[in-house]
C-alpha cells in the first residue's frame, strides 16, 4: 500500500485504465466473476445481430433488462478520486473497457475517455450513425417486443456498444495508442487485463520502461510480468481513492 502513493507522486502524466471492477460498487454487474452478467446471458454475436431478427430481439431483451440498472448508476470514489488526478494535470488520458459513462459523470471531460467498447449512454443507427436518447426507444421495445428503426433511415438500431465479433473504432484504437505512447506512467485498476485488444494498451506503456501499477480483486493476466512495477490485491474501490488522498496530501507513509 504504501508503494501506490509514491508511484501516484512521480506521474506527471498518468494513463489510467479502467475495467469491470471500478464500477461494481455502483451497481453495475461485472461480466466475468461469479455473480458476471454472462452466467446467466448468452452474448448475441455482431453477425448475428445483423443477420436475424430472433437475434435482435434477445440482444434488445438483455440490454432493456440491464437498462434500468445502467440508466440509475452514479459515480463512485473510483470515479471521483480519478477527477481529483484530473483536475491537478497529472491525468492523461482514462481509456476504459466500461461502457456506462461514469466517469464523464463524474466530471472528466469527453475528450479526456477513451472509450474502448463503446457507451451505453446512445443508441446508434448501424446505416446512417445518427444516435438517439435510449429510453424512448427501450419503451418502444418493452411494448412492442420489436427492435425498433431508426426514424431518419429505417436501419437497424443498436446501443452504442462494441458487441463480439464488432470491430473496435479504429479512431478510438488510435487514442489509445497515442496515450500509451506519451503517459510517463500506467495503471490498471478493476480489470483483469484478460480481453484484447484493450489489455495491450497498458503493456504498450509498460514495455517503454515507464512505471506500471495493478489494482483489482482477484488475478490478472498480467500478473507477474516483469514490466509490473506495483500489483496490490483487494477492493479497487478502497485502495485507489486513498492512495489518491494520501498522494495529493503528501502523507506519504
Amino acid at each position: 500500500m504504501d508503494e501506490l502513493p509514491a508511484f501516484l507522486v512521480r506521474a506527471r502524466r498518468l494513463l489510467v485504465f479502467t475495467g469491470a471492477g471500478i464500477s461494481t460498487s455502483s451497481g453495475i454487474p461485472d461480466f466475468r466473476g461469479p455473480q458476471g452478467v454472462w452466467k446467466t446471458r448468452q452474448p448475441v454475436y455482431y453477425d448475428e445481430f445483423l443477420a436475424s431478427e430472433e437475434a435482435r430481439i434477445e440482444y434488445w431483451d438483455y440490454k432493456l433488462e440491464a437498462w434500468p440498472t445502467m440508466r440509475d448508476a452514479q459515480p463512485n470514489d473510483v470515479h471521483r478520486a480519478i477527477v481529483e488526478l484530473y483536475h491537478t494535470g497529472k491525468l492523461l488520458a482514462v481509456v476504459t473497457q466500461n461502457i456506462d459513462g461514469l466517469h464523464q459523470m463524474a466530471g472528466l471531460p469527453e475528450e479526456q475517455v477513451v472509450e474502448l467498447h463503446g457507451t451505453n449512454r446512445w443508441i446508434e443507427c448501424l446505416a446512417c450513425k445518427r444516435r438517439f436518447d435510449p429510453q424512448p426507444l427501450f419503451d418502444e421495445f418493452s411494448f412492442t417486443l420489436r427492435p425498433p428503426r431508426c426514424s431518419e433511415c429505417a436501419g437497424l438500431l443498436k446501443p452504442a456498444t462494441i458487441s463480439f465479433g464488432q470491430n473496435l473504432d479504429p479512431s478510438t484504437l488510435h487514442a489509445a495508442e497515442r496515450a500509451a505512447e506519451e503517459c510517463d506512467s500506467v495503471i490498471a485498476l478493476g480489470s483483469t487485463l484478460s480481453v484484447y485488444p484493450a489489455a495491450g494498451f497498458p503493456l504498450v506503456a509498460a514495455r517503454r520502461g515507464v512505471p506500471y501499477a495493478i489494482v483489482n480483486r482477484g488475478p490478472t493476466d498480467h500478473d507477474g510480468l516483469a514490466e509490473v512495477t506495483v500489483r496490490l490485491e483487494g477492493d479497487v474501490g478502497v485502495i485507489f481513492p486513498k492512495a489518491v488522498e494520501q498522494s495529493l496530501s503528501g502523507r506519504i507513509l
